[in-house]
């Protein structure tokens, strides 16, 4: 039983190191060969627990990394881009569908229509281009006359807000968001009893605003305020 579990907490590890070498596209985009990747290392990292060719699984392991690696490298060279990982495919132009394109990507017309719907495009005529991406996903571009109004084009002028930095999380402060305010652990301590939270531990959630240093603070409570 000790070997079955450092068996599995040993694969368990080096199954989370190939797939973190694999890079975040893999689980991003999940092009073919990120998807067969995945696909080897989960297969591979499982099977000594049933068998016990672990030498055979932890090369298999090295094997499969080095290969993704390598096709991710090639897939930076422009002509071997459209090999492995292919072209995006306009199966909406003008709010008219392409029928041949979407044959030719093996998209149905229903799985299109739940798709752009989901992006809040219910009606193709609303719709300029839609572009089915080498990973499977959708862009959906409206027309012009179509497209939600912004601040800018009413020549409304808008203050920055900044960005909200989580400084703690169910309890803990986090050092390294703290660092990007240009902030200590005195001064959120010093804050938080301003507030009436002289207990970090008791905060569910606190967030500085980068433009301001506007202080949020959730207890996990429904009680959210800003000070």
């Amino acid at each position: 039983m000790l070997l079955f579990i450092g068996k599995a907490v040993l694969l368990y590890i080096l199954t989370i190191i190939a797939i973190r070498l694999m890079g975040k596209s893999a689980f991003a985009q999940l092009t073919a060969h990120d998807l067969t990747g995945v696909f080897f290392v989960v297969s591979l990292a499982a099977g000594p627990l049933f068998t016990k060719n672990l030498t055979y699984a932890i090369t298999g392991l090295i094997v499969i990394g080095v290969i993704h690696i390598t096709f991710s490298k090639l897939t930076l060279v422009n002509r071997l881009n459209k090999l492995f990982i292919g072209e995006p495919t306009i199966v909406i132009r003008h709010g008219k569908l392409i029928k041949a394109n979407l044959k030719r990507s093996h998209f149905t017309l229903s799985g299109l229509f739940s798709s752009i719907r989901e992006k809040g495009y219910p009606d193709i005529t609303f719709i300029d281009y839609a572009i089915i991406e080498p990973s499977g996903e959708i862009s959906v571009l409206p027309k012009q006359e179509d497209a939600p109004v912004t601040p800018k084009q009413l020549k409304i002028e808008v203050a920055y807000q900044g960005l909200p930095i989580a400084v703690i999380i169910e309890g803990e402060i986090q050092h390294q968001n703290l660092k990007l305010t240009n902030k200590n652990e005195q001064w959120l301590k010093s804050e938080l009893a301003s507030a009436g939270y002289p207990n970090p531990n008791a905060i569910f959630y606190a967030a500085v605003h980068e433009k301001d240093d506007l202080l949020t603070i959730d207890t996990g409570k429904g009680d959210l305020q800003e000070y």
